[in-house]
């Protein structure tokens, strides 16, 4: 499976150790459509990870490298611009790895592109599979409700525009929340952080 997909990680909030993503968040309506029929597969983390197309999975960083973080992403959104996502149909990365998806048809670039920009300076790491954008629908469930899915998924279809991104941060309770929003273009955020 790509490293591109948010998992239930054990939050790594002790010591001053953080686990973050980064994301493009899916718009409403569709984020929350997609979101419940996750969850009515019986995806357990489903109702932990907002429906997203991840740029840098989970990662765990000191909550001191927090700043240079959040500045080396607001230059990396500076230098793009908006662009189209459309979703249609499904995938799956089985057998490598129990993941069943909803493709991107367009904006597969333009992921490519920024996820390139997000994974250098201080989060330049080395991923175990090559990068392939995607919306996760199940994950890990038993082979015949994952075919089902595969199925159903198989004639989705919707677009948006992709605005920026999102910093994550995995809780303690296990749920992922963002904690900055990254605008395309001007740079602008918004942030959440705390301590």
């Amino acid at each position: 499976m790509p490293a591109d997909t948010f998992v239930g990680m054990p939050a790594g909030q002790a010591g001053g150790v953080r686990m973050i993503g980064v994301a493009i968040p899916v718009p409403e309506p569709y984020g929350t459509q997609l979101q419940r029929t996750r969850a009515s597969y019986g995806d357990p983390l489903a109702t932990a990870i907002p429906t997203h197309i991840t740029l840098m999975p989970p990662t765990e960083v000191a909550a001191g490298e927090l700043e240079a973080i959040e500045a080396h992403l607001l230059g990396v959104a500076h230098s793009e611009r908006p662009f189209r996502i459309r979703l249609r149909g499904s995938g799956t990365f089985r057998p490598v790895s129990p993941v069943v998806f909803v493709a991107l048809a367009q904006g597969i670039g333009g992921c490519e592109r920024v996820q390139a920009k997000v994974a250098s300076g201080p989060l330049a790491r080395p991923l175990p599979f090559p990068y392939h954008p995607h919306i996760t629908i199940a994950h890990h469930l038993p082979d015949d409700v994952m075919d089902r899915a595969y199925k159903d998924m198989s004639g989705y279809r919707s677009e948006f525009e992709a605005w920026g991104f999102s910093l994550y941060e995995h809780g303690l309770d296990g749920v992922w929340r963002p904690q900055c929003d990254f605008l395309f273009g001007n740079g602008k955020r918004h942030s959440t952080f705390n301590g």
